[in-house]
Formats: structure tokens, C-alpha cells, sequence
């Protein structure tokens, strides 16, 4: 059995929209989807954004010549405080096997013109991948993926004045 890999990382930006619209759009579960997918087709989703509530998600990705993957994503929320803090715990499923585990604390803070929103990630990668040493720049470069479709997100909702932004 491979030895479990522990790794953390920290990804801040700024969000031109108030902490409460940023908050609204990881509560609001069409919202939530806009930004937050798994890569691939979906197959299914359910989300309960309460304590002990979660989310869990599949899809099939395809690349050519590779057969398709099974991706899983299971989560649980630990703590909620309405516009500035959520901590959850997820797992990622690749083909049925859990790859890695984490806790995610996300912080919102006001801050000029916006958000500062500021996501912690500790990750236990359980089953190393081919490139074990790509595995924290995927997962990184993923998150700041979602973040950007969090800007379009709230953007798209109108929630404020301004166009959301996400700034480093």
C-alpha cells in the first residue's frame, strides 16, 4: 500500500462583488453549478448546502485514445458562518478508487471594491498518480479555475454594480 502525501496550498484573489454575493453563489446550488463541475459530462449532482450537508457529483471524461474515466467528488460541510467562512471536507474518485482526499476552508473578507477570498486546501493524496509530482499543480491550477468561473458566476447573477473581477 502506498504511503498517503500530504500537501497544502493557498490560493487568495479578489472578487469585485460584497462577501454576501460571493457567499450566495457557493449557497446557491444553480449558481454553485454554473462554477463549481466536475470536468467531463455530468452524469449526476446533488448539493445540500447546510452543516453535515454536502455535495456530491460524476461525471465520464473522455480524451482521445484513452479509455474514458469515472470521476467522483464527495463532500461535507463542517462549518458554515454566512459571508465569510465555509471548511469542507470532499474526496475525489478517479475509476472507482479514492486519489485524494482534503479539508478546504475558504475565508471572505471585505475588501476594497469587493472580496478578498482566500482558499486553504490540505490534501491526502491517497493513490499516487502517473506523475505524482504534477498533483499539487493540477489541483491548484483546478482551483483557480473554479475561482474564475466564481467571478463569471456572480457576474452573470448581477449581484452587484460592478463586474466581478478575479485579481491575484
Amino acid at each position: 500500500m502506498p504511503r498517503a502525501r500530504h500537501e497544502t496550498f493557498t490560493v487568495e484573489c479578489h472578487l469585485a462583488a460584497p462577501p454576501g454575493a460571493v457567499f450566495a453563489a457557493f449557497a446557491d446550488t444553480p449558481v454553485r453549478r454554473r462554477w463549481f463541475k466536475l470536468p467531463g459530462r455530468q452524469v449526476s449532482y446533488h448539493h445540500d448546502f447546510t452543516v453535515h450537508g454536502g455535495e456530491t457529483s460524476s461525471s465520464v471524461f473522455t480524451v482521445p485514445d484513452a479509455a474514458p474515466e469515472r470521476l467522483g467528488y464527495a463532500s461535507r460541510y463542517l462549518d458554515i458562518t454566512p459571508g465569510s467562512r465555509i471548511v469542507y471536507t470532499y474526496t475525489a474518485r478517479v475509476d472507482d478508487v479514492p486519489r485524494w482526499a482534503s479539508l478546504v476552508t475558504v475565508e471572505l473578507h471585505p475588501h476594497v471594491d469587493g472580496t478578498r477570498l482566500r482558499w486553504t486546501e490540505q490534501a491526502a493524496f491517497l493513490v499516487p498518480s502517473a506523475e505524482p509530482e504534477h498533483d499539487v499543480p493540477h489541483l491548484r491550477g483546478a482551483t483557480r479555475l473554479r475561482l474564475n468561473g466564481l467571478a463569471a458566476a456572480v457576474t452573470a447573477e448581477g449581484r452587484n454594480d460592478a463586474p466581478a473581477r478575479l485579481r491575484s
